[in-house]
C-alpha cells in the first residue's frame, strides 16, 4: 500500500510540474481572467485524472481511497496550485445531492456535464433565512408540469458564473418549517432568474444575490419528493461540512510550507516564541486532518452520527483563522500591500486577504453557534437552548 501510494504522488509530481498553471495568481487579478485560469485547469485535472477523486471509480480520475486523496490534495497544495473555486459548488455539492438523491436520469444529465465544465451554484440562504435555513420564504407553486418560482437568494458563491443552481423553495406552509421544502434543479439562464454580484469590503464579488420572478422549473427537475428537501438538503450540506472539509484541511497542510517560509524570510528561525506558535498551528492542523479522516471513514463505513461533520466544520474554521492570522502576523506590513485576486481564502498570495476570508468560514457551512448547538444538544444530548431569552 505504501508503495503504491508512493507511486501515485510520483505520478502526480510527474503532472503537476509538467501542467500546473505558472504565475496563475498574476493571470487572475479581473474577474475574466479569473474564470478563464479556473476553467483550463479543471480541464487539465480532468484530463489529468486528478480532478474528481472522491468521485465514483466510472468517472474518470474517480475511485480514489481516502489514502489517496490525501495524497493528491497534499501534493496540489505543495505544488501551489490554485484551488478548483469555480467549480467547488459543482464537484461536491451538486455530485453529493445527485449522487445520494438524484434519480437515474438526473445522474447521467448533470454529472457527465460537470466534468465538461458545467458550473453549480446552491441557492439556500435567504435574507430572514441564513442559519436557520427552515425559514426560507420562496415559494414554488406547481402548475401543471412545472413549479413558478418567486423569491429571493443570497450569499450564493460565484452565482454570476453558474449554469445551474440548487435551489430549495417552499411548496407548504403548514406543519413544522422543515416540513413543506422542495429540492429543485435550476437554469439559471431562465426567464425571470436575475443575479446581482455582492460587493465586499475587500474588493472580492464572490457572492451573489438571485431574484427569481415566476421562474418555471420542470417537475422532472425536483431532487426527491415533493415536501422533502429538507432531508435532501443534508446531504449537500454533509458534504460542505464533511467531504470538502478533507480536501482543504489536507491543503493547509500542504500550505503550512508558506508560514515556513515566512519566519526564513523574516529571520524567525531561532524566535522560541514564533517557533511555539508555528509548532501550535501544525498540531491544530493534523487534528483537523485527523477528524475529517476520521468522519469520512465512519461514512465509508455506514456510520451516521449527529454532530460529526459540525465538529469537522468548526475544528477546520478555527485552524483556518489560525494559520491565515500567523501569516499575516509574520508577513508584517509587507505581506499586507499585495494586489489580491479576485476570490479565495487559503492561498491568495495576500495574507490579509486570506485573514479576512478566513472569517467567511465562521458561517459557511453552517455558523458556528448553530453547529455548537447541534453538538451539544443532539450529540451531547444536553438541555437544549432556551429559544427566547430575556436579559
Amino acid at each position: 500500500m505504501t508503495h503504491d501510494l508512493e507511486a501515485l504522488r510520483r505520478d502526480v509530481r510527474s503532472f503537476l510540474k509538467a501542467q500546473a498553471p505558472a504565475d496563475w495568481r498574476d493571470a487572475s487579478r479581473t474577474q475574466d481572467d479569473f474564470v478563464r485560469t479556473q476553467r483550463d485547469w479543471f480541464g487539465k485535472l480532468v484530463r489529468g485524472g486528478y480532478a474528481i477523486p472522491h468521485w465514483p471509480a466510472e468517472y474518470p480520475g474517480g475511485g480514489r481511497s481516502l489514502a489517496e486523496q490525501k495524497v493528491i490534495y497534499e501534493e496540489l497544495a505543495r505544488a501551489d496550485c490554485p484551488r478548483l473555486l469555480l467549480s467547488f459548488v459543482s464537484t461536491y455539492h451538486a455530485f453529493a445531492t445527485l449522487h445520494e438523491c438524484g434519480n437515474a436520469a438526473q445522474k447521467a444529465r448533470y454529472l457527465p456535464r460537470i466534468l465538461e465544465g458545467e458550473t453549480w451554484c446552491q441557492g439556500f440562504s435567504e435574507p430572514g433565512a441564513g442559519s436557520d435555513l427552515a425559514a426560507i420564504k420562496t415559494r414554488a407553486e406547481r402548475k401543471g408540469d412545472v413549479y413558478v418560482i418567486n423569491g429571493q437568494k443570497v450569499w450564493s458563491t460565484m452565482a454570476q458564473f453558474a449554469d445551474k443552481c440548487l435551489l430549495l423553495a417552499r411548496t407548504a406552509s403548514d406543519g413544522p418549517k422543515q416540513a413543506g421544502i422542495t429540492y429543485l434543479l435550476m437554469d439559471m439562464k431562465a426567464p425571470g432568474v436575475t443575479v446581482r454580484p455582492i460587493h465586499q469590503i475587500q474588493g472580492d464579488e464572490e457572492f451573489a444575490e438571485i431574484f427569481l420572478d415566476n421562474v418555471e422549473i420542470p417537475v422532472s427537475e425536483r431532487v426527491g419528493e415533493e415536501g422533502m428537501g429538507w432531508a435532501v438538503a443534508q446531504a449537500t450540506l454533509a458534504s460542505e461540512r464533511g467531504l470538502t472539509l478533507m480536501e482543504l484541511s489536507y491543503r493547509m497542510r500542504g500550505a503550512l510550507g508558506r508560514v515556513a517560509g515566512l519566519i526564513r524570510k523574516h529571520g524567525h528561525e531561532d524566535d522560541r516564541g514564533v517557533l511555539r506558535d508555528f509548532g501550535v498551528l501544525v498540531t491544530q492542523v493534523d487534528a483537523v486532518c485527523a477528524l475529517a479522516d476520521q468522519f469520512l471513514d465512519n461514512r465509508i463505513n455506514g456510520i451516521e452520527r449527529i454532530g460529526d461533520a459540525s465538529i469537522v466544520k468548526n475544528a477546520y474554521s478555527r485552524a483556518l483563522r489560525a494559520y491565515s492570522a500567523l501569516g499575516l502576523r509574520l508577513g508584517g506590513m509587507d505581506e499586507q500591500y499585495v494586489a489580491p485576486i479576485t476570490f479565495g481564502d487559503l492561498n491568495t498570495g495576500n495574507w490579509m486577504a486570506d485573514f479576512m476570508n478566513s472569517y467567511a468560514w465562521t458561517i459557511a457551512g453552517g455558523s458556528e453557534e448553530v453547529q455548537r448547538n447541534i453538538i451539544a444538544e443532539r450529540m451531547l444530548e444536553m438541555p437544549r437552548e432556551p429559544k427566547g431569552w430575556v436579559l
